[in-house]
């Protein structure tokens, strides 16, 4: 992949996930300050070694109705227990700050403190609650953080806010670490006869695996919807998209999706039975899935996205757990790497996933080009292969021919690159 810019901006006018081909969003040139009430900034503060922003933040001139999820991960960092504890109070938030270059983990009492800090320092600066702010940090785990550097970014940001594109450039540019792009997405949609507003924009590309990743994902819309319909919403996307991607199968300690909705927009407030639930719905999951599939690609090192189709298995969740199985083989991360039609490393992974399947009927298609059928092995052109697998998306079809149950993951390829970056990275 030589270009890796990753954004959904303009890159198709509507868009169809109900099969119905009724048009049910609208994909558009935008960023997480387009719906309406959201401002964004990012600077440099001092985190870096480097001159590259490393403080930001999103702010709603209400307060927005909010849920988050969070990385399984047992070690969870500090900013996660101050978020969990300012949406406990009233699941509404005004603002979320975020570092990066430093992940505030492992850091024991003082970076809890730490992270309460940040809190509280922004919520005096903007004259809002503290526990209407959410903090979100990513970085090396299990160093201080430099609160004079924190502290003076936080004072600074107020006056950089904006909710002109450049305001959450900034932001974009500010929660970044190994990334090498930014990634961000927004569509419209209609409900209610209101043009309803949903952004995105995430940072994440090592350290990342199903049940989050080192991720940090943003989800701003001017809806009006409950705190509680969010994030049943949130939890089911979730599990469909950010849960599973897949770069290296390390879970990280700071994984982190926060959704604010301002309830500007004018429309009535959303839940399941909503005439427009479905286009709500819709278009809340394409934001979800665009950042999730930039995430994988934009992994670490990675040249090629790898995408793993399961069908036919027993139910859902079994077709998810053989897809992440797949989509996070070293070997098959690393055949594809190197171009080799090996599809015997993806029927392993299938047959590892700890999934019950049947070993008799099993198709598998590298792209278009079937490789195994029933399983049995199908004499396929080499040549044909080899130049599919050039290509800079990849994609696995495996039919087991069982059930109605589906599910897709995203992965990349392993690189030497991904060694060489990881093994310097606090360097």
């Amino acid at each position: 992949m030589t270009n890796k810019a990753i954004s959904a901006s303009a890159t198709v006018a509507s868009a169809d996930q109900s099969g119905s081909g009724q048009q049910l969003f609208a994909v558009v040139d935008g960023s997480i300050t387009c719906p309406a009430g959201f401002r964004a900034a990012g600077l440099h503060c001092g985190l870096k070694k480097t001159s590259r922003n490393d403080i930001g933040a999103i702010v709603c001139g209400v307060p927005a109705t909010a849920a988050a999820v969070y990385t399984l991960n047992a070690f969870q960092a500090a900013p996660l227990h101050v978020t969990r504890a300012s949406l406990a109070a009233a699941g509404k938030l005004s603002a979320v700050i975020v570092n990066s270059g430093n992940a505030n983990a492992c850091t024991g009492a003082q970076g809890e403190a730490d992270a309460y800090r940040m809190r509280d320092a922004f919520a005096e600066q903007l004259g809002v609650a503290a526990d209407q702010v959410a903090v979100a940090s990513t970085g090396v785990i299990g160093e201080p953080l430099k609160m004079d550097c924190v502290e003076r970014g936080i004072a600074a940001l107020p006056a950089e806010l904006s909710s002109a594109r450049d305001g959450a450039e900034q932001f974009c540019q500010a929660i970044l670490t190994t990334d090498l792009v930014k990634k961000e997405v927004c569509v419209t949609v209609q409900i209610d006869g209101q043009l309803v507003k949903i952004a995105g924009a995430a940072k994440g590309s090592g350290m990342i695996h199903p049940n989050m990743a080192t991720m940090l994902g943003f989800v701003t819309t001017d809806a009006a919807v409950s705190s509680d319909v969010l994030h049943s919403l949130l939890k089911k996307t979730t599990d469909a998209t950010y849960n599973m991607i897949t770069v290296d199968g390390d879970t990280s300690t700071n994984d982190m999706l926060i959704v604010m909705a301002s309830g500007m927009a004018g429309n009535q407030p959303l839940h399941d039975q909503h005439p427009d639930w479905a286009s709500f719905e819709a278009a809340f999951r394409y934001v979800n899935e665009v950042l999730a599939k930039a995430i994988a690609r934009d992994g670490e090192g990675a040249t090629k996205l790898i995408e793993v189709r399961v069908n036919g298995a027993a139910h859902d969740q079994a077709a998810r757990a053989i897809a992440k199985s797949v989509v996070g083989s070293s070997l098959v991360k690393s055949a594809v790497f190197g171009a080799d039609a090996n599809w015997g490393r993806v029927i392993a992974a299938v047959g590892y996933s700890g999934e019950a399947v049947n070993t008799e009927t099993v198709d598998i298609l590298l792209g278009p080009i079937p490789v195994l059928t029933q399983s049995t092995p199908v004499v396929f052109d080499e040549e044909e292969a080899l130049a599919y697998l050039k290509e800079d998306t990849i994609v696995f079809t495996i039919d087991l021919h069982m059930g109605q149950g589906s599910a897709t993951a995203w992965g990349c390829d392993l690189t030497y690159d991904y060694v060489r970056i990881n093994a310097a990275y606090r360097t």
